[in-house]
């Protein structure tokens, strides 16, 4: 790799998404109906496990990694990205990696949290 110019130039780096952990399927529906208030950003569900608030909150019906929830970040090229984060010491949680149809990775965490909250990277 060229100079080091950080991760959010060199990895194309960005927010995806904050995940919030609720309790169960009522309270995730609470804090989705919250944040549509809110804010205005839509409920809608992208998978069984959660809801989604627009695309910049994502609320797990009581199943959410992280002690408080997760952070999303999205990067132009996972496996680059996986190569850099492991020259500054941070490890993939192999048994977490979600894979496309054409066996490319999609989405993967880190095995460490970092205040409480699980980190993962997606590539779309």
């Amino acid at each position: 790799m060229e100079e080091d110019r950080g991760p959010v130039e060199e990895l194309g780096l960005r927010i995806s998404h904050i995940g919030i952990n609720a309790a169960d399927d009522a309270e995730a529906e609470h804090i989705a109906s919250m944040f549509e208030t809110l804010m205005g950003l839509p409920r809608n569900v992208v998978a069984p496990i959660s809801v989604f608030s627009g695309t910049l909150i994502e609320t797990m019906k009581g199943c959410g990694r992280g002690e408080k929830g997760h952070i999303g970040f999205h990067v132009d090229d996972i496996p680059r990205a996986e190569r850099y984060f492991s020259e500054k010491g941070f490890s993939v949680d192999e048994s977490s990696r979600r894979l496309n149809p054409d066996g490319s990775t999609f989405l993967v965490y880190f095995e460490e949290e970092i205040g409480g909250f699980a980190i993962h990277l997606t590539q779309g």
